[in-house]
């Protein structure tokens, strides 16, 4: 099989997400081509990679249509890794091959940045995209075409990002005018929203040998599987394009969406999901549990992020909306419910509490706002979800910035709703109902605060 797909990035969400998807698209005789892993910084996995010929075992695991799932695939995707850092020369000789198209990418959102030190002749060059540009321009001397690059980084615009850097390297090296033209027309740099949690390598169970066994009765394996990887059965990758003509996902089975804006995706994702998680977690974390799944297990928190999630979140964001769109939102909520009471997964609530005033500003505040614009008055339980916040942040437990923690411990409901520089506008108007909630978690505590929202 011929190798069609150069992939920065060797680590577990790639090799969950769209490693599984390829090795798919060829088990079905959709796609015929190979990965090749290129190591974007100096340590990596590349070694083990080769020691395996690319081949791993990736479960998925979870709850699908309220039944527990525990699948296994052997990933047969991968045909070798390349490291630039010992083998510069095997890295740039990738632009040699015609029959590479897609390049995917996945180096953490500080991945994509602009250094500016670097020069071509570096070898190899510091940042990501700097290497990116390098192989780009050779592929551009060689007089071969360009590339699909979905660009799989967690940040706003993440192929707009990377295109912009490689632009400023070709800039900063005086690389000629035609090639900038060639990177612009003859390249696809998509933006992409991607969703799956990754477990990753499943330590804690291989220690007691639970998944190892698993592996050697049902699979035969003889050796270790040093990249076996965990992961959520749900999945969705968004982009910005169309080009299942010649990356057949869809065709394959997979929740792929091939869209001209990831924007309303992206806010859909983070009104919900991530919503869903800031709105929740600080008053579960005050009423007691410890993870996702204990919320979900336990009556009253469940029954609080239901209805936060059906009578306040998804009615924001449908109204005007047609009526597929709709029913879209109320599907995506289902699917996070079943995500969130995944047994596999140990979501720690301290975990999703890290930074929640700025999270909160961005995830949930918004619906805040438009649901008041909507409706003609404040969502009961969003609002009480702040309370909650105030409250929580004035225990030990919180974790932010110094100066947020020590004004929000120190200070009045009132006058934390007054940062603008905390909400990005005064956030006064809500004192009274903040006031309220506030007063009977801290006064009669979060079971009575629970019971008078009727959860």
């Amino acid at each position: 099989m011929k190798e069609t797909i150069i992939q920065f990035g060797e680590g577990g969400f790639l090799r969950s997400f769209a490693d599984v998807f390829v090795h798919k698209m060829n088990e079905q005789g959709l796609y015929d081509g190979k990965i090749v892993v290129v190591q974007p910084i100096n340590k990596g996995l590349i070694p083990v990679i080769n020691e395996q010929h690319g081949v791993y075992h990736q479960f998925l695991r979870g709850v699908e249509n309220g039944k527990v799932v525990n699948d296994c695939i052997e990933v047969h995707s991968i045909s070798r890794g390349v490291n630039p850092y010992i083998d510069y020369d095997e890295y740039l000789k990738l632009a040699e091959n015609p029959d590479f198209r897609v390049i995917i990418t996945n180096t953490t959102e500080a991945g994509i940045e602009y250094i500016g030190t670097e020069k071509l002749d570096d070898r190899p060059p510091k940042s990501f995209p700097a290497k990116l540009t390098a192989l780009l321009y050779k592929r551009f001397k060689l007089g071969l075409g360009g590339f699909i690059i979905l660009s799989c980084e967690l940040i706003d615009n993440n192929g707009k990002e990377l295109l912009n850097c490689v632009l400023k390297y070709a800039r900063l090296w005086n690389l000629q005018q035609d090639f900038i033209e060639w990177v612009k027309t003859q390249n696809h740099f998509c933006n992409t929203l991607v969703d799956r949690i990754c477990t990753g390598y499943p330590k804690d169970e291989t220690e007691k040998q639970e998944l190892d066994t698993r592996l050697k009765t049902e699979l035969g394996l003889t050796n270790s599987d040093k990249l076996m990887n965990t992961a959520e059965i749900f999945h969705l990758w968004v982009i910005e394009g169309d080009f299942e003509n010649e990356f057949p996902l869809k065709k394959a089975g997979i929740n792929v969406i091939w869209t001209p804006d990831v924007k309303p995706y992206k806010k859909r994702k983070v009104r919900i999901l991530n919503g869903a998680h800031t709105s929740m977690v600080l008053g579960a974390r005050l009423y007691g549990l410890s993870t996702v799944k204990e919320c979900l297990d336990d009556k009253t928190v469940n029954g609080f992020l239901n209805k936060t999630l059906f009578e306040e979140i998804v009615p924001t964001l449908s109204a005007g909306q047609d009526e597929a769109t709709q029913k879209g939102y109320v599907q995506f909520a289902k699917d996070v419910l079943e995500r969130f009471a995944n047994p596999f997964v140990k979501h720690q609530l301290l975990s999703i509490a890290l930074n929640s005033v700025s999270k909160f500003k961005a995830r949930v505040l918004p619906t805040i706002l438009e649901y008041k614009e909507t409706f003609g008055k404040l969502p009961k339980y969003l609002t009480f979800s702040l309370a909650a916040l105030i409250a929580f942040y004035k225990t030990d437990e919180a974790n932010d910035g110094e100066e947020i923690m020590s004004f929000m411990k120190t200070s009045s409901p009132a006058q934390i709703l007054a940062r603008e520089d905390y909400w990005g506008q005064d956030l006064s108007f809500m004192k009274d109902d903040i006031q309220k909630y506030f007063d009977i978690i801290t006064k009669e505590g979060m079971s009575a605060a629970y019971k008078a929202l009727e959860c």
